[in-house]
């Protein structure tokens, strides 16, 4: 059955860059869909989060991992609503990272039959072992960004080594804002297509 018969112009539309973007790798269709939908989203995660850093970073989250998983878009269903559900699934993530699991030091200080105990509190700071494993994964990460083409190497750099703003780095590269963007997005893909194809990062 072809599932485009049933199609509304929308949707049409939307499936015809979804296809050009994943199969032919068409930088412009990865754009139109993010022109398309950014502010959505964006609106849709903004009321979840309430914070507009936390939203704007979830937005591009989003995005990164919608088109990673293009190729499991089915025609039947819209593109937004997809692209929401994503959404929705990386702001859980999101919440999981975050939840810290607080209790009253007077209660932990206490056990039930009224005996103080010594609190132990971890420091936050990784033990020696762990530090080596980050400083490993880190170098390895390093590696495969040092393999990446221009301008994708640079624009990771800029952002996750130089730590700058989405509007530091286009001042930086006399690029529009959304061009940066739309290269971060692509960057985070290939370097997902490489670590999977390596079986991970040590």
């Amino acid at each position: 059955m072809d599932n485009t018969a049933t199609m509304n112009e929308r949707m049409r539309h939307d499936y015809e860059l979804v296809c050009a973007a994943r199969d032919r790798g068409n930088s412009q269709a990865y754009a139109d869909l993010m022109a398309a939908y950014r502010a959505p989203l964006y609106s849709l995660l903004l009321r979840m989060t309430r914070n507009t850093v936390t939203a704007d970073d979830l937005t591009i989250e989003t995005f990164a991992k919608a088109f990673l998983q293009l190729n499991r878009y089915s025609p039947t269903g819209t593109f937004s609503s997809w692209l929401y559900t994503i959404g929705t699934n990386t702001y859980i993530d999101h919440l999981r990272r975050q939840r810290l699991q607080v209790i009253p030091l007077s209660d932990a200080t206490r056990t039930p039959e009224g005996e103080t105990i010594e609190l132990q509190i971890p420091s936050g700071q990784p033990n020696p072992e762990e530090a080596l494993i980050r400083v490993e994964r880190d170098e390895a990460l390093k590696a495969i960004v040092d393999q990446l083409k221009e301008p994708y190497r640079q624009i990771v750099s800029l952002r996750y080594y130089e730590d700058l703003s989405y509007e530091e780095i286009a001042t930086r590269l006399h690029i529009p804002m959304g061009t940066v963007k739309i290269r971060l997005l692509r960057a985070k893909e290939l370097l997902a297509a490489t670590v999977k194809e390596k079986g991970g990062i040590v």
